[in-house]
């Protein structure tokens, strides 16, 4: 049985989700958001995306994509491919959370977005693919206002359709 992959990403009013590997806002609540969401699952990251981290994150599974067949870091498997690290989950429901090259060879096989949706932008190096929103349907959204910088953000879930 295949793996139900699931794009979890933040991203700013076009389409920003970095900057030199790190994030270039501050929104607490998101974190949360993603540590909740998250928790218990497979992540399935690029090995920049898991440099930035820095660490294994805890209770979920780490998978690392790398080209670098002799990279290692503890509590972290790695794969070659998406699809290999696809293939590593079975059939749970794995969370992809980047990067951009990785996002973008996950459009293709994901069933589903998590998407933080911040109104603002920022200034970014990296960005989240565009996405055809004929392929997609939004199923639920919810808008917030972070008390900590004053970000108006939302959480919005998209099925394929």
């Amino acid at each position: 049985m295949s793996s139900s992959l699931t794009i979890i990403v933040a991203m700013d009013a076009h389409r920003g989700i970095g900057i030199r590997n790190t994030l270039p806002w501050h929104l607490p609540e998101d974190l949360a958001h993603f540590k909740r969401t998250t928790s218990g699952h497979p992540i399935i990251m690029g090995r920049k995306t898991f440099d930035s981290i820095g660490r294994a994150l805890p209770n979920r599974r780490n998978i690392v994509i790398t080209r670098n067949p002799d990279w290692r870091h503890d509590g972290v498997e790695s794969a070659p491919s998406l699809a290999a690290a696809a293939a590593m989950v079975g059939a749970a429901e794995a969370f992809i959370i980047g990067g951009a090259e990785i996002y973008a060879a996950a459009q293709a096989m994901a069933e589903r977005m998590i998407v933080t949706e911040i109104a603002q932008s920022f200034d970014c190096d990296a960005f989240f693919p565009p996405f055809d929103r004929q392929q997609w349907q939004e199923v639920s959204r919810e808008n917030h206002h972070s008390a900590a910088n004053g970000l108006d953000y939302a959480f919005v879930v998209y099925q394929r359709r």
